[in-house]
């Protein structure tokens, strides 16, 4: 995403997806919200690629339409519902034709949402994915099907993604699902379960077989990718006794098995838990030249009363701890972060210390959204959303603004350096120029000459906007 100070009101962009097979039914699948589900529809992909299907970008020649949902902020619920108005005229034209809800927003609704929403047929959890074959079947006779069953012990890592990605130039890979962290204002938990960690050889042979296809990044994905843990069957940290823990394998062991693969595949990963980071990660990230330069790190809150509300397992000042240790470590690493304000019983001088966070760690990006109460968590039971919500976009608003101020100062940093960068896509803004990304997420655009997507190319920074380095091949 180029601009990285986004705040609720352009979340849940879609992607359509499309694959090659000829004959068989066609599938459209569009996505919403974080990089966890999009991977996830690439798992659906190939689920159903195996089947028969082909997919395509136009939902009106298709015969089944899934839509693959986030459930983290209302906003991002509201979008998935007027889209599914959209798909009506669908079912107008072709009465055969199956409308399905895959992900989050169906793992949280469950069959109420086939009570909600009258088109829907089928209602599939993330753990659920297998299934979806035999649900197709069952729809197929006039039925809802439903399957929103959680797991302890699926990963999908026997399932080789179908890539559906814009560029073929960038793959993500899934190395944990769900969540143990219960964070207050979360609803993940509950709509993805408990956290499990995914085979390491599993891992590297799709980061391998990525490569072979001529990805050139991957990223690793997990709600929290510092607590990846494999002992032989995923067993969580906690439980492991010392037999175990010496034959287990770390996040930051994985992050080297992956660098290992091939010098030339780029390795990016999110998203990181500040009670989790360990400096064994940063030194393993400055050992290696093809882990990027850097760092999602979410704060959430510059307070310490309110990340214990929101039960986090942090401090402001452990936050600023890790901050120093990527400082120290990694020197050029670029920091990006999560910020919420207007959270429960937050007051004006806990938003300023959120402020001055911002402004001493001053974030290369960050992603700044306003409170919004989920269903079932922590913080809907225990606490009252009682900040005026003129006062979370006002607070908001501050800081946007402190932001765009750090983000302005730490791109027009990078002017007057050569950066290595991948060539992901023609830039948005012209035809006749490549974009792509430098080792620290900062977008760069230049002169297309004769080099392709996937070329590594080293370019000397010009000028540039708030988030965007330009300048040329030398």
């Amino acid at each position: 995403m180029e601009n990285k100070i986004i705040d609720e009101s352009k979340q849940g962009e879609a992607l359509m997806l499309k694959t090659e097979n000829s004959g068989g039914k066609k599938l459209f699948l569009e996505s919403y919200g974080c990089q966890m589900n999009f991977s996830d529809s690439e798992i659906v992909a190939s689920i159903l690629t195996k089947e028969g299907f082909s997919t395509t970008q136009d939902f009106n020649e298709a015969d089944v339409i899934f839509v693959n949902t986030c459930a983290i902020r209302e906003n991002a619920e509201s979008r998935v519902r007027q889209r599914l108005q959209d798909y009506k005229k669908v079912k107008k034209g072709n009465p055969n034709a199956i409308i399905g809800v895959l992900g989050c927003m169906a793992e949280r609704l469950k069959s109420q949402f086939l009570e909600e929403e009258k088109l829907i047929d089928i209602v599939v959890g993330p753990d659920a994915y297998r299934d979806l074959p035999n649900l197709i079947s069952q729809a197929e006779t006039g039925q809802k099907a439903v399957n929103v069953l959680l797991s302890k012990e699926e990963t999908y890592a026997d399932i080789a993604p179908v890539r559906l990605d814009n560029n073929g130039v960038s793959a993500y890979i899934s190395i944990t699902r769900g969540c143990d962290n219960m964070c207050s204002f979360c609803v993940v938990p509950f709509t993805r379960g408990r956290e499990r960690s995914r085979d390491p050889e599993s891992i590297v042979k799709e980061a391998k077989e990525a490569y072979d296809m001529g990805y050139r990044e991957v990223t690793l994905l997990g709600q929290n990718v510092d607590s990846y843990i494999w002992a032989g069957g995923g067993l969580k940290k906690e439980i492991l006794n010392e037999e175990q823990k010496a034959m287990s394998v770390n996040f930051a062991q994985l992050l080297e098995k992956v660098a290992l693969v091939n010098p030339n595949l780029r390795v990016r990963f999110s998203t990181s838990h500040p009670k989790d980071m360990t400096d064994e990660v940063l030194y393993t990230m400055a050992k290696y030249e093809n882990i990027c330069n850097y760092v999602h790190l979410p704060v959430q809150s510059g307070n310490t009363e309110v990340l214990e509300r929101m039960n986090r397992g942090y401090s402001r000042e452990w936050y600023l701890d890790r901050i120093a240790s990527i400082r120290r470590i990694l020197p050029d690493a670029a920091i990006s972060t999560d910020i919420i304000t207007g959270f429960c019983g937050e007051t004006e001088e806990q938003h300023q210390d959120t402020l001055s966070l911002i402004r001493e760690v001053k974030f290369d990006f960050a992603y700044m959204f306003s409170y919004s109460e989920r269903p079932k968590t922590l913080a809907e039971r225990k606490f009252k959303d009682d900040v005026p919500e003129e006062v979370k976009k006002r607070r908001l608003a501050e800081v946007v603004s402190q932001q765009q101020q750090n983000s302005a100062t730490r791109t027009a940093a990078g002017v007057g350096k050569v950066h290595r960068v991948l060539i992901e896509s023609t830039s948005k803004k012209s035809k006749e120029q490549w974009s792509g990304r430098n080792s620290q997420n900062t977008t760069v655009v230049f002169d297309k000459g004769n080099y392709k997507q996937g070329d590594y190319v080293n370019v000397l920074a010009e000028k540039c906007t708030t988030s965007t380095l330009i300048g040329r091949v030398v």
